[in-house]
């Protein structure tokens, strides 16, 4: 029986003062923690329920995969591990290296199940996908097997405009593919045209 792909959604134990500490900079440590115990339980509602793949919540502190009650108990939780954010995103997408994986972040408040769906259909036709955010980022990674992610992120510059350029400059000769691009909330400027194009 063929496996489904995996989703992974990368989360924090929404900790006070731990969690959105840009956005927190510009509307309260308080608000922004309730923006992100909300929006994360919105995205995992959405992308998890009946869906055709096994969504996996990798977290950090890696302690809060194991206990702590902040998530669904049936969705399997695997810790991040040390590290920048590309030896993260590396080690746990490695973690399916014979399976179609992608890897989203929890701060996608317009993201709906269509999207993943659509990412996994690009790879049936390329070794990666991205879906691109407009600030130079990205809200999705995926490859057509865990493996195709080893050295990926080499040399990314994080949270800057350069970060999908960066990461596209190590794909060699792998074939990329780009689907919708996707507002993810890091600040308060970000929060603000969310809730602007919801109006």
């Amino acid at each position: 029986m063929k496996r489904p792909p995996v989703l992974i959604m990368f989360a924090r134990a929404p900790y006070l003062g731990t969690v959105k500490k840009r956005l927190a900079a510009g509307i309260g440590p308080i608000a922004a923690r309730a923006f992100y115990v909300k929006t994360t339980a919105r995205v995992l509602a959405t992308i998890s329920s009946n869906a055709p793949w096994q969504t996996v919540m990798s977290v950090t502190p890696d302690a809060s995969a194991t206990r702590g009650r902040y998530w669904p108990p049936d969705i399997l939780q695997i810790p991040q591990g040390f590290g920048d954010l590309g030896d993260r995103m590396e080690r746990t997408l490695l973690q399916f290296y014979d399976r179609p994986v992608a890897t989203i972040g929890s701060d996608i408040p317009a993201i709906e199940q269509h999207h993943i769906q659509e990412a996994f259909e690009a790879l049936g036709q390329s070794d990666l996908v991205f879906g691109p955010s407009p600030d130079g980022g990205y809200w999705l990674v995926g490859a057509r097997v865990g493996n195709l992610a080893r050295g990926l992120f080499r040399n990314v510059r994080w949270s800057s405009e350069h970060t999908l350029s960066d990461t596209l400059a190590n794909i060699g000769s792998k074939r990329a593919a780009l689907i919708d691009e996707l507002d993810d909330v890091d600040n308060a400027d970000d929060l603000a045209r969310w809730r602007a194009q919801r109006s």
